[in-house]
């Protein structure tokens, strides 16, 4: 690319422009920002006046990333930062970083020698590595990519040997500089390791972000926990628990007592049926009722559970878009005087903070789920932290009461979940092992099984079978296995953005006031004019292609992806691309999507039992417990 406005129409910076628009500017006699009017435009081969006018818009909208893009491009820099620039600094991004080039770090996928090289060409007057403000940056670059792993402190002595990793002169001077800025805060640690070196041992530092929602969090259980009332003082009284088993039974009389409980198990163990109990006292008491679930598929199987309306966690607290804030609040705050979240160990700590901080005085707050699952996606180990603690009620279901309607998916899983690999055996063909001579066969029979065998021999739709994989990539990730099953379920050429009616799609991001949120499962109802119309649940809702970069075909999708739902049936893939990540968690987890029928399509040989019996939850650095257990 000869000049920066070319690389940025080029690079997709311009919403709505697309390639062949951007291939055809120039004949236009549009070289730069100032050649951009509706007339011009009009001009360009296949642009009609209408898209003229919105294609100017789009570009005023998104000066601030040319801004960006004219920077990255006299560094010779892909211009990829610039959206992420943007989104995280505002429409001063370029000002921000000409001031301090090292902020490009914050940007996702952005490396350590791409920002120093940034500075290099930004700066002028050359920079040394001992720079504070390449320090501050190194320093938050490293906790945050430690948040990434779940963690939401790290003790000093491992956050200097990361710095000193990439080239920090005086890591204890980089990050003296992070914690003055305050975006980085210094804490005593929970324990004494400190990594093994005494200079640093018992201190840990972390970001000021996620120190903020740790103590949110606690503070909240706190505060419920000495604000609450009793529900009812005789629960036996109200006939809601009287074919419950003694621990289902003990739970519900544990959330009428307390304002923070509880409730975990796996699978058919009856969380839904003391859950509908719970619901039902509420009821019966006159009480307002809140039930949430992270995922729309999760909040809808709690809605026809209990009668009870339910929504995601987000729109329960109104998100706003990809900003990380929501309406409610302490000054809004829920209508509800018992809030029940389901799938609690997909919390991560900056969404229990909102919960938490949106539930009034004496609500009572009942979280199910089950911690043998994957861990949360985003930092911190909420439903964990919070039964090691000690510091609420918790009930744990163990009994096996599912055998008809999922005795065998139950059995298998209850096994995995206690680190047990048993041969399936199975005659009613609940649970099948389909062994794979690798990714590509496995890939063959994966879609064999949603589009032929299962339809064919169980009677399930295609459209009540889902795929879950542990892989993006590969013949038997994501990627490839939507294309392949779209081929064979809806075939088409993609006619808006590489999207035809008919298709499954996912959300990837949360775009709430649009219509939408994070991980729903959609259909694509209309394509036309470059608006998709998805049908995530509640009727069609226009997706364009500003928010289409959040959308992607949900035949197959990644195991954290699934997580919170579940379908009727599930085909599970594990190639051997897979075998270095498998653990018992991400195994349980796959298995435990599937309702009524799982197949298994084994393609990884002994790593699978190998990770079910050895590979346990991985370790995360944490304050919540710790904060809870101290009061």
């Amino acid at each position: 690319m000869d000049t920066a406005f070319e690389a940025f129409c080029e690079a997709g910076l311009w919403p709505g422009l697309g390639r062949t628009n951007a291939s055809r500017l120039a004949a236009a006699h549009i070289n730069g920002p100032d050649d951009v009017n509706a007339d011009a435009l009009a001009s360009v081969e296949g642009v009609s006046a209408t898209k003229a006018k919105q294609l100017v818009k789009s570009f005023e909208d998104a000066r601030p990333r040319l801004a960006v893009a004219e920077l990255l491009f006299a560094a010779s820099l892909p211009l990829r930062p610039a959206f992420g620039a943007v989104d995280l600094l505002g429409r001063d991004a370029a000002s921000l970083l000409t001031d301090d080039p090292w902020r490009l770090l914050a940007v996702p996928g952005v490396e350590v020698r791409e920002a120093d090289r940034f500075a290099l060409a930004i700066l002028e007057e050359r920079p040394g590595k001992d720079d504070p403000r390449r320090g501050r940056a190194l320093t938050t670059w490293a906790l945050t990519r430690a948040a990434r792993d779940g963690h939401t402190v790290m003790p000093i002595a491992t956050l200097v040997a990361a710095l000193a990793g990439v080239d920090a002169p005086d890591p204890l001077q980089a990050i003296a500089a992070a914690v003055d800025d305050g975006e980085v805060v210094e804490f005593e640690s929970a324990d004494t390791d400190g990594g093994g070196d005494s200079e640093y041992d018992g201190k840990e530092v972390g970001l000021l972000r996620y120190a903020v929602a740790e103590e949110t969090v606690a503070e909240g259980i706190m505060r419920l926990t000495a604000t609450a009332t009793p529900l009812a003082s005789e629960v036996d009284a109200t006939g809601v628990v009287d074919e419950l088993d003694p621990a289902q039974r003990a739970a519900v009389e544990a959330v009428a007592d307390h304002g923070v409980t509880v409730l975990h198990g796996g699978p058919g163990t009856g969380k839904s049926r003391t859950v509908a109990a719970v619901v039902e006292l509420a009821r019966k008491r006159g009480k307002r009722i809140a039930l949430a679930a992270p995922t729309g598929r999760a909040a809808k199987r709690l809605e026809e559970l209990t009668g009870e309306p339910a929504s995601t966690l987000h729109r329960l607290l109104g998100a706003q878009g990809r900003t990380g804030e929501f309406l409610r609040g302490e000054t809004w705050p829920l209508d509800a005087d018992v809030v029940v979240v389901d799938e609690a160990s997909m919390l991560d700590v900056e969404l229990a903070a909102a919960l938490l901080g949106a539930c009034p005085d004496a609500t009572h707050l009942l979280l199910v789920g089950d911690p043998a699952q994957l861990p949360s996606i985003g930092a911190g180990r909420v439903l964990g932290d919070v039964l090691d603690s000690g510091a609420v009620p918790a009930t744990e279901l163990t009994i096996l009461h599912r055998q008809a309607e999922g005795g065998s998916i139950a059995r298998l899983a209850s096994a995995v979940r206690q680190g047990e690999l048993p041969a399936v055996d199975d005659p009613t063909r609940e649970v099948v092992v389909v062994p794979a001579d690798g990714s590509g066969d496995a890939a063959r029979r994966v879609v064999q099984l949603v589009t032929d065998s299962i339809p064919r021999a169980l009677a399930i739709s295609p459209e009540d079978v889902q795929v879950v994989t542990p892989v993006h990539r590969g013949a038997a990730g994501t990627i490839a296995l939507n294309a392949a099953l779209k081929e064979q379920l809806n075939p088409g050429h993609g006619a808006v953005g590489g999207f035809d009616v008919g298709d499954r799609v996912v959300a990837t991001a949360n775009h709430v006031d649009e219509g939408f949120a994070n991980g729903e499962i959609g259909l694509v109802v209309g394509a036309d004019d470059g608006i998709l119309q998805i049908d995530f649940g509640a009727g069609p809702v226009p997706v364009t292609a500003k928010l289409r970069i959040d959308i992607v075909h949900g035949w197959a999708l990644t195991v954290h992806r699934a997580q919170g739902s579940e379908w009727p049936a599930i085909v599970v893939a594990l190639p051997p691309e897979a075998s270095g990540m498998l653990s018992r968690p991400l195994v349980y987890t796959a298995l435990t999507r599937a309702q009524r029928h799982l197949s298994i399509v084994h393609a990884c040989g002994s790593a699978l039992a190998r990770g079910v019996r050895e590979v346990g939850a991985r370790p995360r650095r944490t304050r919540l417990g710790a904060l809870l257990r101290d009061g």
